[in-house]
């Protein structure tokens, strides 16, 4: 089946977008070349050229893209409505269930973090996460006066992002079930967690 083309420049752009995610989830930044993106959306070099100057720049679109309702869903979770446990509750439910329904998004962090190239995870933390983190360590300040707000927003994420990590291995581990990749059930086995630890 031919590609059908973009036919104009911004539906062009979320093409290129669109196209380049499951790119870089499989193969990782180093292993997809522009000439591959290009021919992945239907469109020349030059006109891949004339939307992103560089690779890099590209690649940064397309995690930004990939996690900018991401953001917005936390943001709107971690609002200023209800108690900081309603908000925490919030905010894992949504995260959870995003991230069962974006292997793309986790195999490109999971990428990112295995490669661990300071440009580029530098400018993703800046471009990228800053914002939705930010929103997390406040929630972590409130919830818990004294502690590391920091090291905590950390583990809230990473509570929930773990569990897909492994989702391939857990599943051979003694006491493995298939309700353990459920989204719910991940959030409130980390709901559970969180508000145990935080309350004591």
């Amino acid at each position: 089946m031919p590609i059908k083309k973009p036919t104009d420049s911004v539906g062009t752009a979320q093409v290129i977008l669109d196209k380049s995610l499951p790119l870089f989830a499989r193969s990782g930044f180093t292993g997809v070349s522009m000439r591959d993106i290009a021919k992945a959306v239907g469109i020349s070099g030059a006109a891949l050229y004339h939307h992103y100057s560089d690779k890099q720049s590209l690649y940064v679109a397309a995690m930004s893209h990939a996690f900018a309702d991401k953001a917005s869903s936390i943001q709107s979770a971690l609002d200023n409505t209800g108690t900081p446990e309603q908000r925490l509750e919030r905010f894992v439910t949504s995260f959870t269930e995003q991230m069962a329904n974006d292997p793309d998004f986790r195999a490109l962090l999971q990428r990112e973090l295995l490669d661990g190239d300071e440009k580029r995870l530098k400018l993703l933390a800046d471009k990228v996460f800053i914002e939705p983190f930010n929103a997390i360590k406040q929630l972590a300040q409130e919830m818990a006066l004294d502690c590391d707000a920091h090291l905590l927003a950390i583990s809230m994420a990473g509570l929930i992002l773990f569990h897909f990590e492994t989702e391939s291995i857990r599943r051979y581990l003694p006491g493995g079930l298939k309700k353990h990749n459920d989204p719910k059930v991940i959030a409130q086995h980390v709901i559970s967690l969180l508000t145990g630890a935080i309350g004591k």
